[in-house]
């Protein structure tokens, strides 16, 4: 079998399964059987328009909608203002950029792993952020869909 054969039979159905993909589903071994595996097949769940349209319109997931706009639309533009500013003083600025700030670090180098300190910050207090905020509501939700109850 060459290379490329046998990576793409990985991550794709075989040809002769194409039209029974559910039939064909083998959960890895390195993972725990889904709930709705049973011997050796899945049947694998289909979502449907009308349980979308519930979710859609429940009272949790505008909640969860406005939540994660309280974070993001704030913290994306002082990021933004911030990268930008960066910028700006990088352009219009060299001479304070190349000021020493010990040995040969520069003020500009500083600001440049600034850049990236930032965004792991954003990351990590966002995660911490949602597992309090958002997660409960779409734990809620998500059970109240998987249980065939109105959200």
């Amino acid at each position: 079998m060459r290379r490329k054969e046998r990576g793409m039979s990985l991550f794709q159905p075989s040809r002769g399964n194409a039209g029974s993909t559910a039939d064909s589903y083998q959960s890895p071994p390195w993972s725990d059987a889904p709930p709705w595996h049973v011997g050796g097949t899945a049947a694998v769940p289909q979502p449907s328009a009308i349980g979308y349209e519930a979710v859609r319109a429940s009272r949790d997931f505008w909640t969860i909608q406005r939540r994660y706009g309280s974070f993001v639309r704030p913290v994306c533009t002082l990021f933004i203002i911030w990268y930008f500013l960066f910028v700006m003083i990088a352009v219009f600025a060299p001479g304070f950029m190349r000021i020493s700030v010990f040995g040969d670090v520069n003020v500009g180098l500083c600001f440049g792993v600034l850049q990236f300190v930032s965004t792991f910050a954003i990351a990590m207090s966002y995660r911490h952020w949602a597992r309090r905020r958002l997660d409960p509501l779409s734990d809620r939700l998500r059970h109240r869909l998987e249980g065939g109850q109105q959200p």
